[in-house]
């Protein structure tokens, strides 16, 4: 086939993302029947089924995941394009779709988000909040936001300083089940944990001193993936947590938890945007690069 109408495919991006057509047609201001009818018509001019349906849930088959790998990341730009017309000249127009953590959006991205914004008022940013791992380009996303197991392919530019995990409880848990003086003593006591979204596995907590380095395999009292909620449940004097000193600054100060452990306070990296190159990105993705280059030291670390 030559030709496949740009909405149409358009239409189907949109649900398949969204896992719905009531999300996509409120993303795209039309109708739930407008992309129904939309999506069939593709459907019929391929010759092909792309989406599963059923009465509470959509999903691609696994022809329209291919299609929605190979065009997503494309019709994007594509579409950004088309936006950019209205923009005068060289100004910048268009979307920055990213996947970012919790914790980086507050404590790295925030800052520069605001600038962009600011700077280019054409320009709208979709953010998905997410602690997964997503895949960039099958899911169409301009970047994403990491600590580590950023794959070898992708660019990455600092986003902030490096940090430490800490283990923090309430003054009232300490008093009551005593306070632990070595890595070992965490198997006694009651932690506040989360599962690893990749595996499903409990996540270890990683201490060291030195040359040494402990990842523990605690059991936890209760299981929670996320952070804020972890920090008031240890507040709560629930029991003791592991996370990002970022993350409990508040909390330390104010005295409603405090430290225990800190000579074997483990070091990250920090966070870090990636992306699949520069040589591909977007105008607009690339100006927003750019106004990340701009950081001032200090800020990026």
């Amino acid at each position: 086939m030559s030709f496949t109408p740009l909405n149409g495919l358009h239409a189907f991006v949109m649900v398949a993302r969204r896992r719905g057509f009531s999300a996509a047609a409120r993303e795209l201001g039309v109708s739930v029947a407008a992309v129904s009818q939309s999506v069939r018509n593709l459907e019929s001019r391929l010759g092909v089924t792309l989406l599963y349906r059923t009465t509470r849930s959509v999903a691609p088959t696994e022809a329209g995941q291919r299609l929605l790998e190979r065009s997503g990341a494309a019709l994007e730009q594509a579409l950004d394009g088309l936006r950019g017309l209205d923009a005068p000249g060289d100004e910048v127009a268009g979307t920055v779709r990213l996947a970012v953590p919790a914790l980086a959006m507050e404590q790295a991205l925030a800052p520069v988000v605001s600038r962009f914004l600011a700077a280019y008022p054409k320009v709208s940013l979709e953010l998905q909040v997410d602690t997964r791992r997503v895949d960039l380009v099958r899911e169409g996303f301009d970047g994403g936001v990491r600590m580590d197991a950023i794959p070898q392919d992708m660019a990455r530019v600092r986003l902030g300083d490096r940090f430490r995990f800490l283990v923090v409880g309430s003054p009232e848990y300490l008093s009551r089940r005593g306070e632990p003086r070595t890595p070992e003593d965490l198997l006694l006591h009651a932690c506040l944990g989360m599962r690893e979204e990749s595996t499903g596995a409990v996540s270890r907590w990683h201490l060291e001193s030195g040359k040494r380095s402990w990842r523990l395999p605690v059991v936890p009292v209760l299981r929670c993936n996320d952070c804020r909620a972890r920090v008031a449940m240890a507040e709560a004097g629930m029991g003791l947590a592991y996370e990002p000193e970022p993350g409990v600054l508040s909390q330390l100060q104010h005295g409603t938890l405090r430290i225990v452990l800190e000579k074997y306070a483990a070091w990250v990296p920090g966070f870090f945007l990636y992306f699949p190159s520069r040589e591909q990105a977007s105008p607009v993705f690339r100006a927003f690069l750019d106004m990340v280059d701009a950081q001032p030291p200090a800020t990026r670390g």
